[in-house]
């Protein structure tokens, strides 16, 4: 059993690490024209990863931290498909586009608030630019099952998408009237099996512990209904309650939220929940059954983490095509659009692509992205490997980060030695903390509690 007591200790605000350095290392002085440049002399042998983000919503879920706009109005959607061709055309004389892609995404928002015919507009427009999409490419797409319908799911099937992810949260209603979002469970059934019916290949769902109202035995009770679904995937995230910096979260009465031992007490039982009913935790919040590529590249040591979550698919240069999306170079750079309607219009308005800022990665930058992605995949990290591929002594960079570890060594959450840095089972539940000794900026925000979220 799981000291709740002593886990609560570690619950203090932390990057998920999606990247490293975090967004708030990316300045203004990584300027538009480093950008291009760093487009434009990328080695043509590697692949393309794309993420285009479709950002608008009907409505607010309160617990959304995504960058999202809120309408109703046809002509603004309409609107932002000329512009994603517009920026597209302005991309293709700084890209080379021939390229393989091998991952391409479509984030939000919410993706499938566009039409079927509107869908198809923006994939003729995608494909007409990039014409060498893998055989084997990952093509995916966030759904919202109250938005999707059978010419939606049509469009998609005949583009060659293959994955979709379903967002669930939770099924009980006063969790979902209290973040803005009901949505039954034959709502979600009927949505998921037209996703199997047009040939999905995986078929997968979003879950968030922390929720309001939200305790053991009520998650309990969306677990049971969730596994009727037969997911291929699950990804179970912690809620992310960061009202500082999204609005929307303000409307959530703080009262309401589960303490940090029940949200640990939640992860624990599903953690043995999916392992009882045949899933394997991969990374800090996903499941998968054992025969899913995701299980065979932790195996292997070669799971990836990249904005989208967890992937096979590295050593490709991600594309972020629209408002707010970023972009990563092979452990290089980070770039984001921007994140005004009115400005992203300006940028390709006036021929540039509506890049706002990034960070190119320093020396030390790219050896900490290692570790700390190495961990956050895999929960390991092979010291012999690092040091091979840096040529550097492990424990003489690093003497303060391990320094740092040996709380977490006699806590019994991690096993350290001069080969290995491995995670216990227990310990997965804390990757972010023990990543967290790595990063080189903790300690700025350190003092800050409005920086990151919390992780427990």
């Amino acid at each position: 059993m799981l000291d709740f007591a002593k886990f609560t200790t570690y619950s203090k605000p932390g990057p998920r690490y999606t990247s490293y350095p975090t967004a708030l290392e990316f300045k203004d002085s990584f300027t538009y024209d480093s950008y291009i440049n760093k487009l434009e002399n990328q080695d043509k042998k590697r692949p393309l990863s794309l993420y285009f983000h479709l950002p608008f919503c009907r409505n607010a879920c309160y617990f959304c931290g995504c960058n999202v706009v809120f309408t109703s109005k046809e002509d603004k959607m309409l609107r932002y498909i000329e512009y994603l061709k517009r920026e597209m055309e302005i991309l293709t004389k700084h890209v080379d586009t021939s390229r393989k892609v091998i991952q391409m995404h479509f984030g939000g928002g919410t993706p499938t608030f566009f039409s079927a015919k509107e869908l198809e507009t923006i994939i003729k427009t995608i494909k007409g630019h990039f014409k060498n999409f893998a055989k084997d490419a990952e093509i995916s797409c966030e759904i919202d099952p109250r938005h999707i319908n059978e010419e939606q799911m049509k469009v998609m099937s005949r583009a060659g998408f293959n994955r979709v992810s379903f967002g669930i949260q939770d099924f009980n209603e006063k969790v979902q009237v209290a973040v803005h979002r009901v949505q039954p469970y034959d709502i979600t059934k009927k949505a998921m099996d037209l996703a199997r019916k047009y040939n999905m290949i995986s078929v997968n769902v979003d879950l968030i512990y922390g929720l309001p109202f939200q305790t053991l035995e009520t998650f309990k009770e969306t677990l049971e209904k969730v596994i009727t679904l037969n997911p291929n995937r699950f990804a179970v995230f912690n809620y992310a309650h960061v009202p500082w910096l999204k609005k929307t979260m303000r409307k959530i009465d703080e009262t309401t939220l589960p303490r940090p031992d029940v949200k640990l007490q939640i992860m624990q039982y599903t953690i043995k929940f999916m392992e009882s009913h045949g899933y394997k935790m991969i990374g800090m919040d996903h499941f998968a059954k054992p025969d899913d590529e995701l299980f065979k590249a932790i195996k292997k040591g070669e799971l990836h983490r990249n904005f989208q979550g967890y992937t096979t698919k590295g050593g490709a240069d991600l594309i972020g095509v629209g408002l707010t999306s970023i972009g990563e170079g092979a452990a290089d750079y980070y770039a984001q659009n921007f994140k005004d309607m009115h400005e992203y219009e300006a940028a390709i308005d006036a021929g540039k692509l509506p890049f706002e800022r990034g960070v190119e990665l320093n020396e030390d930058d790219k050896i900490r992205q290692y570790v700390i992605m190495e961990l956050m995949s895999n929960f390991k990290l092979d010291i012999g490997r690092f040091e091979r591929k840096f040529k550097l002594v492990f424990k003489e960079y690093f003497a303060d980060a391990i320094e740092q570890l040996h709380p977490f060594v006699e806590d019994g959450l991690i096993d350290m030695d001069d080969k290995h840095i491995t995670c216990k089972p227990t310990g997965t539940l804390l990757i972010r903390n023990i990543s967290m000794p790595f990063d080189a900026y903790m300690g700025k925000h350190a003092q800050s509690k409005k920086t990151f979220s919390k992780t427990v």
